[in-house]
């Protein structure tokens, strides 16, 4: 039995991920089938056989795919996880309380010669341009000093 990854469609946040399984029997007897793997489970969407299938055949189908299914769309689905967004942005506090800790990040990376606004990027999760705003609203809320003297 071969199984091979063929597409996936992401929609928000769920994605959805087709596989070609291919089942060659000893006699020449094949099975060829595409299963899609999404939030839902696995589902068989088409089925080929060839000499073709029994009714009491196709009942065990799903019996016979389960298992090389399974170990070929575990990996897929940690891959691409269907419920979580590709990057997870770190829990950040709004308000007074995320601009305080944009201060600290900011402060322990100053002393430690670093780069303050990449140690903000990475601990918030957002944009260059992003972190620098934040950068601002810290200094602008006092807990950080002036970039500039104000005439």
């Amino acid at each position: 039995m071969s199984v091979r990854h063929t597409w996936a469609v992401r929609e928000g946040r769920t994605t959805t991920t087709w596989f070609d399984v291919r089942w060659t029997f000893a006699d020449g007897a094949r099975v060829d089938a595409l299963a899609a793997l999404s939030g839902d489970g696995v589902r068989v969407e088409d089925v080929h056989a060839e000499p073709g299938l029994s009714l009491d055949d196709l009942s065990v189908l799903a019996e016979w795919l389960e298992s090389p299914l399974f170990e070929v769309c575990a990996p897929a689905r940690g891959d691409h996880p269907g419920g979580a967004p590709r990057r997870a942005r770190p829990v950040w506090p709004r308000g007074r309380e995320g601009r305080r800790l944009v201060a600290e990040e900011y402060r322990a990376a100053r002393e430690e010669g670093g780069d303050p606004v990449l140690a903000v990027m990475r601990a918030t999760g957002h944009s260059r341009r992003r972190s620098l705003r934040l950068i601002g609203q810290a200094r602008d809320d006092g807990f950080l000093t002036p970039r500039r003297a104000r005439r």
